[in-house]
């Protein structure tokens, strides 16, 4: 994925379902959104285990929000990717984006193949931060 691209996309970004955020402030996932929310996006826990995450209502799935999602980022392992991704799919999500250490090529190729811009395998705070400051 070239940078120029990814840099062009976070610069429109204004909302953001993280998929398997966490309240347990140990996780990845919580650091990454609490970064995210500092930045000024806004944020949807996607979590059925959770009720409310960084003060933020958590939805069981992707489709029980009613917003325009822009990025759909994934926290979760690579086995649960397709199911994931044909959510992000059908929601009509910008982008699929799985955190470091996610992949799954052919849910991959089915949301690039649907027009999602798709991130693998490279964390958003990481990225946000080297491409944006």
């Amino acid at each position: 994925m070239d940078d120029n691209v990814v840099r062009d996309f976070l610069k429109s970004v204004k909302t953001i379902a993280v998929v398997g955020l966490s309240s347990n402030p140990m996780r990845a996932s919580h650091g990454v959104a609490q970064y995210l929310l500092s930045r000024g996006f806004k944020i949807y826990p996607v979590n059925p285990n959770e009720t409310e995450v960084l003060g933020q209502p958590a939805y069981a799935k992707l489709e029980d929000i009613d917003d325009a999602i822009d990025i759909v980022d994934v926290f979760r392992r690579s086995e649960y990717v397709p199911a994931v991704a044909d959510s992000a799919i059908q929601k009509g999500a910008r982008c699929l984006w799985l955190q470091q250490g996610v992949t799954h090529p052919e849910a991959e190729k089915r949301a690039a193949d649907a027009g999602l811009l798709v991130v693998s395998d490279r964390c958003l705070y990481r990225e946000h931060r080297r491409l944006l400051g």
